[in-house]
């Protein structure tokens, strides 16, 4: 299955060449591995799934806070701006996400609608089952 899920890293390609100034693409699953790259070394990519592994639970722990019914305590979208570039994680798959980093000039109206679109396309196939003992099932 895992073999499957490295075979998008072409897709993500797509992704960062339509917006320009996207230096890094991943797809991870909710406890840090890291299943798809585009434009990152395989050290890069893992730092950084591992990273979105906290930053994706910290969110979810915050989303609970929030008042309404049903909400699950889910998170969507984190967008954080620090100097020299941006972070953009969502939620993609049961289980999965979309992370990229980009630099100071990036159109964020236009990264946000590209990875919508991302998601909305390869939702499925971006959805990342439990792992179990450390290994995939």
């Amino acid at each position: 299955m895992m073999t499957q899920r490295t075979s998008m890293d072409w897709m993500l390609k797509d992704l960062a060449s339509g917006v320009p100034q996207t230096r890094h693409v991943i797809v991870l699953s909710a406890d840090g591995l890291c299943v798809a790259q585009h434009g990152a070394e395989t050290d890069t990519a893992d730092r950084l799934a591992a990273a979105c592994a906290g930053l994706q639970s910290l969110a979810g722990a915050i989303a609970a806070e929030l008042p309404q019914s049903g909400s699950g305590g889910r998170m969507r979208l984190v967008v954080i701006e620090m100097d020299g570039g941006f972070f953009y994680l969502m939620a993609a798959g049961d289980g999965s996400y979309l992370a990229v980093l980009a630099d100071e000039g990036v159109d964020a109206g236009l990264m946000g609608a590209q990875m919508r679109g991302l998601v909305a396309r390869m939702g499925e196939h971006l959805s990342s089952p439990p792992r179990h003992d450390g290994l995939p099932e």
